[in-house]
């Protein structure tokens, strides 16, 4: 069987090819890329980014000769006859009748969520007495070189003195992707925003006591090595808005209006069955 092989590596590297990018035919059956995402979802429960990356090419290529597999095996029951043989016509029945009910089931469950509403009144009320759950800590955007020793975090430091502005950030950039051993390197050292006591004690103390736009002019030591850290932003206290958490509460409300409202359907429906 052939592929075009070019195509195929570049999908089973990237794994970020347009949706429905046919991969493979089989007898005229397509393959596409939707089918092996799809596929590996599943089989991962929706955890397949989680799987280690050099792992995830050899798993994508699995995938795609099961599905090959599939195909061939299919085409060859259709052409034998099993679809029109007694046993399948019976095991057939038997999944149409659970797909069926299930199906059922599914769209029952969504109806009578939709049937329930949420008013902007008990909306506000409910804002105003959890405010605790919408507080925002103060939180800071750092980036960090982590190296090895005191002595070339001093070096690094040195490199870095005396620039400002655009310039330092640059330049601390660069020196996080060649000179880095953490995992951020490849990002130019970029953290992204955390609030207090996310990093190490070390660390914390530090990036929350500088100026946004400076780095430190000590290395930082920590377990993990010698940080050299530059303060990228800050973000201080705050409540988020009514707007903000809008939706948010109104999923969590109408969730427990359901719940509530599903027990009652139940013991009704209880009531009115004949059940043995």
């Amino acid at each position: 069987m052939k592929f075009t092989t070019k195509f195929l590596s570049a999908f089973l590297l990237t794994g970020s090819l347009l949706s429905a990018q046919v991969l493979v035919t089989v007898n005229g059956s397509k393959i596409t890329s939707e089918d092996v995402n799809n596929a590996l979802m599943e089989a991962t429960q929706g955890r397949f980014n989680q799987v280690p990356a050099d792992k995830q090419v050899e798993f994508r290529k699995q995938v795609l000769q099961q599905l090959i597999a599939k195909e061939l095996v299919y085409g060859d029951a259709v052409k034998t006859g099993v679809l029109k043989s007694k046993e399948f016509k019976k095991e057939f029945k038997k999944v149409q009748a659970r797909i069926k009910k299930e199906l059922a089931i599914q769209v029952w469950q969504k109806q009578q969520l939709d049937k329930i509403k949420i008013s902007q009144k008990e909306l506000k009320r409910y804002y105003n007495k959890n405010q605790d759950e919408f507080n925002e800590k103060e939180s800071v955007h750092a980036r960090h070189i982590l190296v090895r020793t005191e002595d070339e975090a001093k070096k690094i430091i040195s490199e870095l003195k005396g620039l400002k502005g655009s310039a330092l950030k640059a330049k601390f950039i660069e020196l996080a992707k060649k000179a880095s051993i953490g995992p951020s390197a490849s990002k130019g050292g970029d953290l992204g925003f955390f609030s207090k006591g996310q990093m190490v004690p070390a660390f914390n103390d530090k990036v929350f006591s500088m100026k946004v736009g400076t780095i430190t002019k000590k290395p930082v030591k920590t377990q993990f090595g010698y940080h050299i850290i530059y303060l990228e932003g800050k973000k201080s206290a705050s409540v988020r808005t009514f707007d903000e958490v809008k939706s948010f509460i109104e999923q969590r409300l109408r969730m427990e209006k359901f719940k509530d409202a599903m027990k009652k359907t139940m013991e009704k429906l209880q009531k009115k069955a004949t059940i043995k």
